[in-house]
């Protein structure tokens, strides 16, 4: 390690051009990543963030809670199956809203998502601002943050395309989107009276939903159709990827940042090589002297580790500082797991890269490179 430190420092020009390659790869591989959640975020954050460990949906809906429609009264055949300690329904309607006063003709609409659940079941989001929902104020909502930047504050009073009901925000809570729309929390029974107000709109069931959540240890999706016979269920991740959207924007992302992995793979070994070549008669020094493979080999791992940690953590830095820059509307959400993740990931490419040259070390032979045989 010693040997190692030493030389960055002499050195530094030329490890200061390789760092600086990590530093953009490691930043464009943040940035990327932060693009991906919060676009997944935008998709399906309500589904993702919901404490559920499985979703029942009717049956032939595959798995889309917009497609599904069932009676509420079967969540209490639910809560008797085996592992299931709760249960909450929820119903989607996408919409656009306005401020009240204003006339649909002529006032500016904000395309929003109303979802219809019980006040204080488990998918109920905690506010950040104001209050929660309750059973006392059915008018009463609970909004996502990102209607602030169109200008709704707390106490605003909504109107909805299509309805002569009236809503006023009570509260904001924060990543809560669905289908790339902002998410309004109301009341269930309002959520009815809002969305089945036209004569037969409910197909006639009693106290319709769109799916239920359920909450439970060890849940078997297979027990949990026994408590009907035209229901489905699926875990949470299978109604997560049923979002309409959710999995291509998944997969683009994910297969942009894995070229991106693999190519800084091969970008930082030919440097790395490079760098060894230049350096073959050093080693042929040190070999010469009585430094075996095994010590040579060190050096130059913890060489790339130190070079590889600092560029790595000043891309962790850059990403940060590039967050308080970017547009409010721009849907990007940098995870802490994820950021370790990555990080890690780029440490070992760096690592793995460094083999190349770990290869050429152990070939160098000390009388050939100091120039002493033909």
């Amino acid at each position: 390690m010693f040997l190692a430190l030493k030389e960055l420092i002499h050195s530094k020009g030329r490890f200061i051009m390789i760092g600086l390659i990590i530093v953009l790869i490691s930043w464009l591989v943040f940035i990327l990543s932060g693009l991906g959640t919060g676009l997944s975020d935008l998709a399906a954050g309500t589904l993702k963030r919901a404490e559920a460990n499985a979703v029942v949906f009717e049956e032939g809906a595959d798995m889309s809670i917009s497609k599904s429609m069932l009676s509420e009264s079967i969540s209490d055949d639910l809560l008797r199956q085996k592992g299931v300690s709760d249960t909450a329904p929820i119903s989607t309607f996408s919409t656009s809203i306005r401020k009240s006063g204003t006339s649909e003709e002529s006032g500016k609409k904000t395309d929003a998502i109303l979802i219809g659940i019980e006040p204080g079941s488990f998918i109920e989001p905690t506010s950040t601002e104001g209050k929660n929902l309750t059973d006392d104020a059915a008018d009463q909502v609970l909004v996502d943050s990102s209607l602030k930047n169109d200008g709704f504050a707390i106490g605003d009073t909504l109107a909805l395309s299509g309805s002569t009901e009236k809503l006023t925000i009570g509260g904001f809570t924060d990543h809560q989107t669905l289908n790339h729309q902002p998410a309004i929390f109301v009341n269930l029974d309002q959520f009815r009276t809002i969305r089945y107000a036209a004569p037969g709109s409910d197909n006639g069931i009693e106290d319709i939903v769109n799916g239920i959540l359920v909450q439970g240890k060890d849940v078997d999706l297979n027990e949990l159709t026994k408590a009907d016979e035209h229901i489905e269920a699926g875990s949470k991740k299978a109604a997560v990827n049923a979002v309409p959207g959710y999995s291509a924007e998944n997969a683009t992302i994910t297969m942009m940042l894995w070229f991106l992995m693999i190519i800084s793979a091969f970008i930082l070994g030919v440097f790395f090589y490079v760098l060894t070549n230049q350096k073959t008669q050093q080693f042929g020094v040190l070999k010469a002297i009585g430094g075996s493979n095994g010590f040579i080999i060190r050096s130059v791992i913890s060489q790339v580790f130190v070079l590889s940690l600092i560029s790595v953590l000043i891309g962790i830095g850059l990403t940060y500082l590039t967050t308080l820059f970017l547009p409010e509307a721009m849907p990007f959400h940098l995870e802490v797991p994820m950021v370790m993740i990555y990080s890690i990931v780029l440490l070992l490419i760096s690592l793995i890269s460094s083999l190349f040259s770990v290869v050429k070390i152990a070939k160098i032979d000390p009388l050939t490179a100091l120039g002493r045989v033909e």
